[in-house]
């Protein structure tokens, strides 16, 4: 309901959940008690994926494809957006901490010759979230893993040296 209104009630959020909005404040003092422990529940959940990806040690294309599997569960599960919650400099950081760890995977990516080296900074970073976000939204049909295996198709054709 957040991601489709973020302003929705939290009565409207205890009705769609199907309890009493006092249920709600029992478990939160207020509406942004709520929202942090959301975004504090995906953030969570994106340092796990990053984990059981094994970006570091593990082959890069099958890093790769568990990470973007990863992110699509948690893209369906928690489809919020973590940029309302980047004024909390604990959030920020482990945000930051996120994205520094998949820019070094992308790196080791570019090292082993699988991504392209000829495309502006940055922009292999920038173009996988976005592939991912769109495969969590419009490829609902799919599994996550068979999503993923969309997504890194396409990034992987797109980024690829022989694409060149």
């Amino acid at each position: 309901m957040l991601a489709a209104d973020p302003g929705v009630s939290v009565a409207g959020i205890a009705a769609e959940a199907g309890v009493d909005r006092r249920t709600v404040y029992r478990r939160f003092a207020n509406r942004e008690e709520l929202l942090a422990a959301i975004y504090e529940a995906r953030l969570s959940a994106i340092e796990q994926a990053l984990v059981d990806a094994r970006l570091r040690e593990a082959p890069v294309a099958v890093a790769l494809h568990r990470y973007v599997e990863n992110i699509i569960v948690i893209n369906r599960t928690w489809p919020v957006d973590l940029a309302r919650m980047l004024t909390d400099g604990d959030v920020r950081r482990r945000r930051d901490a996120c994205l520094a760890e998949v820019d070094a995977f992308l790196q080791r990516a570019a090292e082993d010759g699988l991504l392209r080296r000829d495309q502006p900074p940055g922009w292999a970073g920038s173009l996988l979230p976005e592939l991912v976000h769109l495969a969590a939204q419009q490829l609902t049909h799919l599994s996550a893993g068979q999503a993923a295996d969309v997504v890194v198709d396409t990034y992987l054709r797109g980024m690829s040296p022989q694409a060149t």
